[in-house]
């Protein structure tokens, strides 16, 4: 089974304009809508998949995650958003209300630091409830962004919240993989294969070393659709030389079992 991580996904009327916006200066390969994701679930081969809403502000927190909760489950698991604006109670209802089981947290989109004591606070309310989080590490658009989001600060924050289940974006450091090798690799998060527009420029050889120092069983396949294209990533895994098993995890297994699919 192959399970795809990390597929942002938005409204009709939203995704059309998020075409205009080019996230992060970054193209989108395809449309974001909900009907677009599953036809290229279909024709990539993709099995189940996270389907990730954020909520750029606090004041979208609610609609995004009435959104988020609408996916069909048989394929998507709902992920949704929380924003630290919010107390922590009105974030984890808005969750529970709309039966969403996960959270992606964006530092460069929401504006949002893991330093944030405030998303400390939630993270560890979401600790509690068992919920999965997902959050972007590395590179954003400017330096500043950068910062909200460095290798560090990530794991500053699995450090002091040992058992929340984080996984990291990005093998832990978006164009900063130097720095997510020295304070990710080996810790206690998962980390999570996305590299858009492709993980294909990385050099195979390094990211086998990564993969294997940090454990193969603790690392999850991931896309980033719609800003890279899910067949190419997958085929991108499997040309870098794993094993059969290992490949298998990272593909599906390993998402599977955290996720309890």
């Amino acid at each position: 089974m192959i399970v795809d991580c990390h597929l942002h996904v938005w409204p009709d009327h939203i995704a059309r304009a998020m075409q205009e916006q080019r996230p992060a200066g970054m193209k989108l390969q395809f449309d974001g809508t909900l009907d677009g994701l599953l036809r290229t679930m279909d024709a990539s081969g993709i099995d189940r998949g996270c389907a990730l809403g954020v909520g750029i502000k606090a004041s979208v927190v609610e609609r995004t995650n009435e959104f988020i909760g609408t996916v069909p489950r048989d394929r998507l698991v709902p992920f949704g958003t929380v924003h630290p604006e919010l107390s922590v109670e009105q974030n984890v209802r808005s969750l529970k209300d709309n039966g969403i089981v996960g959270v992606k947290l964006h530092p460069l989109f929401q504006t949002v630091s893991l330093a944030d004591p405030r998303v400390h606070d939630i993270l560890a309310a979401l600790s509690d409830e068992g919920m999965p989080v997902i959050t972007h590490v590395g590179a954003g658009a400017d330096p500043e962004a950068n910062e909200r989001g460095a290798p560090v600060l990530l794991r500053r924050l699995a450090d002091a919240l040992p058992d929340l289940k984080l996984i990291a974006c990005h093998y832990g450091g978006y164009h900063r993989l130097d720095e997510a090798e020295e304070h990710v690799v080996g810790s206690s998060v998962t980390l999570e294969t996305s590299w858009p527009p492709t993980m294909a420029e990385l050099e195979p050889e390094k990211v086998v070393a990564l993969i294997r120092r940090h454990g193969a069983d603790r690392v999850v396949y991931g896309s980033d659709w719609p800003m890279a294209d899910p067949a190419a990533e997958i085929a991108a895994i499997r040309n870098l030389g794993l094993t059969p098993e290992e490949e298998a995890a990272v593909l599906g297994g390993n998402l599977s079992r955290l996720l309890g699919l």
